[in-house]
């Protein structure tokens, strides 16, 4: 028999943001934020789980507790943007497309009048020949009810796990081109700006248009796993030495990756009605339990549930929970009904698949309608159990904004935009930018600061990288960056001497080349007089004059031949005794860094001058970290170039990246300014980032330990499989919680073997951890790459295609028409 929707919808009306169903129930709903999946401790789960039975507990009598979690199977997409650089165009195309599972959850609290007989399979409104509504609910009565609800609400919302918001009539309604809530349920709407009709077929189990529906329930407490807990053991991240948690129900969640709906009731009736029911059946169970041992098993049963209700002050509630999944492939049905009895079977859960029932449970389902529920398909408990089957987790959210790096979902890869600088500052995470980034070789380290440090220079921050690995020569090429490197035929070059247009000679600039003079000057263990110090500020002012009224270059070989034929006569004029500054010995010494000197080529360079205004350098120590007398100058230089941004660059993000090369320079005397920078780069709207890659070297150093990992409230690391057996260690010095001990250990354990990535862990003051994928496009791979036969191929096709976006774009095209 044909019958039209309108005519059986138990909806009457929405108004005032509530649902009013034809036989006068009235429904708030929420749709909730959940905390996301693999972020919260044991302890966290266990007092969410309390929450939610103390939140269950302010619910009047007569009031279904109705959670519908949806996960919808959806593909990535991104608009067209050509602003967007030729690297993120390509992790675009390559992200485009990518399967993943949304996920929305809705909460509706149905109060149902008092006098309303409860439905069951042969008694419900989708079989009544009218439906008309029994009685008027009163102004108090729903002012009471709406209390009620607020109370639930700041339950939840205080516990700090869970954020609420009231839909309103629009939402709840459907717009000429946006689906509203009912009919989203109805007609199983996956896009809501496309309303489409759908018909019935209630035939052996559920069909919503061409959408094929099997419906599984856990109805009967006989079906029901023998325990359950706010949390279980996912065993793909746990380890010998650690035990990975998830939800005890995110198996029907988050981790059954196909279309599916699951619901999760409760119906609080009258506490005292219930316990005289279980009273009546217990002592018909006692007159019965001699003839068969099947009735004095259930006696047991509800002895220990009575007592229990009785000693622990339990709230006894009806359950149900159920899974509604569907496919528009026939064929896929049975895959699809494998997948669910699988996730149930891991539960220790008996799969009903339901089908002359499930007519009645898909339409009690429907926002609104949740007390027109068959009774007959709930089975009783208590709260605190009832609690342990919702869903409480959701997937990775994206951070707000556009500041952020391009990270992917654990689970299934999904990019989202993470945020690990600023939002955390903005809701009192973390209290700095800092970052202490630790990976063993081979652990994907450098792809993963390759792209966070694209992210940032994308975003328009100034990046300065000091590298002993040549990891960033591939970035720095494709950002026309400067490369500062050592080879015989090619020195490394700078001119502090040089002002660029961008920069003024002020006091720090004077005192930053002072400080170089000085240290080539005088060796680590001399000191220098206050007239020494005097006469250089003297001598570089006066140089300053003489280059504004001449057009003289500006660099150490003219500052040089200043002092030998303009400063000597003033020093002869002011009478300056050589003991007070010894011109000779001083000129003597700096020899060396003039014309035909053997380091002539380091303070005189005329290219890459304009270090103040250029966005991304790297400083490439690799030759000369060994060097007595390059060495300490470059680090000197360095630290003066980021400084200068530091202090000069208002409103400009500034970040220095410090790679392995931070060892040596902590052996030359630079582990002041080290501290320094870790200790003020936040007051600049800047960050400091250390990288280091064995455990022995935070163990050893005293800088790593105090200065940078206690002013480092971002902790980033990659595998640390092969350090599992003395973890406890790092896990002390990096104050890990025993849940980010877990996770850490967790990385990588169970990696999509169909895609290539690395996985990253990140730690955001204590307080937030997850573990991302680094997954990347094959233009994004090839700039980033650090293996020799890669960076080789890529130098040909670049210096034969002209640049080197050119030749990795041919490169990729020709490595994925091979595959």
């Amino acid at each position: 028999m044909e019958r039209l929707l309108d005519e059986i919808l138990p909806v009457l009306d929405i108004e005032h943001d509530l649902i009013l169903s034809k036989e006068g129930d009235v429904t708030i709903v929420f749709n909730v934020e959940l905390p996301e999946i693999f972020t919260l401790s044991d302890a966290q789960y266990e007092v969410f789980h309390q929450t939610w039975v103390k939140a269950i507990k302010v619910l009047p009598f007569k009031t279904v507790l109705q959670k519908q979690d949806w996960f919808l199977s959806k593909t990535t997409r991104f608009a067209a943007n050509e602003d967007n650089s030729f690297l993120s165009q390509s992790s675009d195309i390559f992200f485009s497309g990518r399967p993943y599972l949304a996920h929305q959850c809705f909460l509706m609290l149905t109060k149902s009048a008092n006098e309303r007989r409860l439905s069951s399979s042969l008694v419900s409104n989708l079989v009544k020949p009218t439906i008309v509504p029994k009685q008027t609910i009163s102004k108090v009565a729903i002012d009471e009810f709406l209390d009620s609800c607020g109370q639930f609400r700041r339950i939840l919302e205080d516990s700090g796990f869970a954020r609420l918001r009231q839909l309103t009539d629009l939402e709840l309604l459907s717009q000429r081109r946006k689906v509203g809530l009912v009919e989203q349920y109805a007609y199983l709407v996956t896009e809501p700006g496309h309303r489409v009709l759908r018909d019935y077929l209630f035939k052996n189990s559920v069909q919503v248009g061409d959408r094929h529906c099997s419906l599984y329930t856990l109805a009967d407490a006989a079906d029901l796993p023998s325990q359950c807990a706010s949390q279980t053991i996912f065993e793909k991240y746990s380890t010998d030495r650690t035990k990975f948690s998830i939800g005890f129900a995110s198996l029907l969640g988050e981790l059954l990756h196909c279309n599916h709906i699951y619901n999760q009731y409760v119906f609080i009736g009258d506490t005292e009605k219930t316990l005289k029911r279980l009273e009546s059946k217990r002592l018909r169970l006692q007159s019965l339990s001699l003839y068969a041992r099947e009735n004095s098993l259930a006696l047991d049963a509800t002895n220990e549930f009575l007592n229990e209700a009785i000693r622990e002050q339990r709230l006894p509630v009806k359950a149900h929970f159920n899974v509604l999944a569907w496919t528009e492939d026939i064929a896929a049905v049975k895959e699809l009904k494998s997948m669910i009895s699988s996730a149930l079977a891991q539960l220790d859960t008996s799969a009903k698949l339901e089908t002359a029932g499930a007519p009645q449970i898909f339409w009690a389902g429907i926002p609104g309608n949740a007390a027109d529920f068959p009774m007959n398909d709930t089975f009783d408990t208590f709260a605190e159990q009832a609690a342990c089957f919702f869903n409480i987790e959701a997937p990775y959210r994206s951070s707000k904004g556009t500041f952020g790096i391009r990270l992917g979902d654990r689970l299934t890869g999904k990019p989202v935009l993470v945020d690990i600088s600023d939002e955390p500052i903005k809701k009192g995470i973390c209290t700095n930018r800092n970052k202490f980034i630790l990976g063993p070789s081979g652990s994907g380290k450098s792809f993963f600061t390759n792209h966070m440090v694209r992210s940032y220079y994308e975003s328009g921050a100034h990046i300065v990288l000091v590298d002993v690995g040549h990891s960033y020569k591939g970035l720095c090429d494709m950002v026309s960056g400067y490369y500062f490197t050592y080879d015989e035929k090619n020195p490394i070059r700078f001119n502090p001497f040089y002002i660029s247009g961008s920069d003024v000679l002020d006091t720090e600039k004077k005192e930053s080349i002072k400080t170089l003079l000085l240290a080539l000057w005088k060796k680590d263990d001399e000191t220098f007089k206050r007239s020494e110090y005097v006469a250089l500020s003297n001598a570089l002012t006066l140089y300053y004059q003489k280059l504004s009224t001449t057009g003289v270059f500006p660099c150490f070989d003219t500052f040089y031949e200043f002092l030998v034929s303009d400063f000597k006569p003033v020093l002869k004029t002011e009478q300056v005794k050589e003991q007070d500054f010894d011109m000779g010995n001083f000129l003597y010494v700096l020899r060396p860094y003039y014309r035909g000197g053997e380091f002539d080529y380091l303070l005189n360079a005329r290219e890459n001058l304009d270090l103040l205004s250029e966005r991304f350098i790297v400083f490439e120590l690799d030759n000369i970290k060994e060097h007595p007398i390059l060495f300490p100058i470059v680090t000197i230089i360095i630290m003066e170039v980021f400084i200068s941004k530091m202090r000069k660059l208002t409103g400009v993000r500034k970040v220095i990246l410090i790679e392995e090369a931070w060892k040596a320079i902590a052996k030359e005397g630079m582990a002041e300014y080290i501290k320094y920078l870790f200790k003020t780069v936040r007051k600049f709207f800047g960050e400091a980032i250390v990288v280091t890659q064995e455990v022995e070297d935070i163990i050893s150093s005293p800088i790593v330990k105090q200065a940078i990992i206690n002013n480092s409230d971002c902790k980033i690391l990659l595998d640390q499989s092969k350090y599992q057996n003395k973890f406890d260690q790092i896990q002390e010095l990096l104050g890990l919680t025993e849940k980010e001990k877990s996770l850490v250990l967790s990385v990588n354990k169970a990696n999509d073997p169909l895609r290539r990535y690395k996985e990253v862990f990140i730690s955001l003051g204590g307080t937030l951890s997850k573990v991302y994928r680094t997954e990347v496009s094959l233009e994004e791979y090839l700039t980033y790459t650090t293996e020799q036969t890669e960076k080789i191929k890529v130098a040909e096709y670049s210096a034969r295609l002209g640049s080197i976006q050119a030749g990795i774009q041919q490169l990729a095209s020709e490595m994925r028409s091979k595959s």
